[in-house]
């Protein structure tokens, strides 16, 4: 799961941003100041940190100049200052975007998923995944549960297949009847229910990976390390 910290003084701010960068299957750190974020930079690894330009101890600026003598993380600039001038000294520091306050959540959503797609495209999927006794061969088209071949329906192998390869994100009915059935599949959601169930079934004790998210869906809760 890609990882973004998100560095600004005001709480409030740092809150309503992490809120649509969660939303959007990604995992989030904070700091409240330059000098806190360029502490985190060096015990961590970050795709992409927002950053606002005045704050204490250490501005923005200075801490992208700091991040940047050891790691090269795409850089969002938050500013409430949106003269040309302040836009590009950012440019000149090798930030990759500037977005000036207030702004729309959306907006700063779309400009992050921008940056990370030009800078840090999706590494492909990987053919063969194992959980614990778990085997699942997508290459193959194959599930093994503790040494023993599963045989499932088509659906229940999209179905898993598609789960897996958008693990840990939350994924309503409706998101899975298009991908998996396609847009033009004329049901609802006990379609859904219904073989996630059997795939449950199917799984045996690994069902403990596939998560309901009441009122909204289910996810695959993949462990990391």
């Amino acid at each position: 799961m890609r990882k973004i910290l998100i560095v600004d003084d005001e709480e409030k701010i740092r809150e309503v941003i992490g809120e649509y960068v969660r939303f959007k299957g990604y995992s989030t750190e904070e700091a409240s100041d330059g000098m806190e974020a360029v502490e985190k930079v060096r015990k961590n690894d970050y795709d992409l940190i927002v950053m606002d330009i005045m704050m204490p101890k250490l501005d923005g600026y200075s801490a992208c100049k700091e991040i940047r003598k050891t790691k090269d993380i795409p850089v969002i600039m938050l500013s409430a200052r949106g003269e040309e001038y302040d836009k590009l000294f950012g440019f000149e520091l090798g930030i990759d975007d500037y977005v000036v306050k207030p702004f729309s959540p959306k907006e700063l959503m779309a400009r992050i998923e921008a940056v990370l797609q030009r800078t840090k495209p999706e590494k492909t999927e990987k053919d063969l995944y194992e959980l614990e006794g778990l085997i699942v061969d997508m290459k193959g088209r194959s599930v093994t549960v503790d040494g023993k071949k599963v045989d499932m329906t088509p659906k229940e192998y999209d179905l898993l297949f598609y789960m897996i390869n958008n693990k840990n994100i939350a994924l309503s009915r409706e998101k899975l009847l298009s991908a998996v059935w396609s847009y033009d599949y004329f049901g609802d959601d006990r379609t859904v229910d219904t073989h996630i169930k059997m795939l449950r079934s199917s799984l045996g004790e690994y069902r403990k990976f596939i998560v309901t998210l009441r009122g909204m869906g289910y996810k695959f809760e993949y462990p990391t390390t």
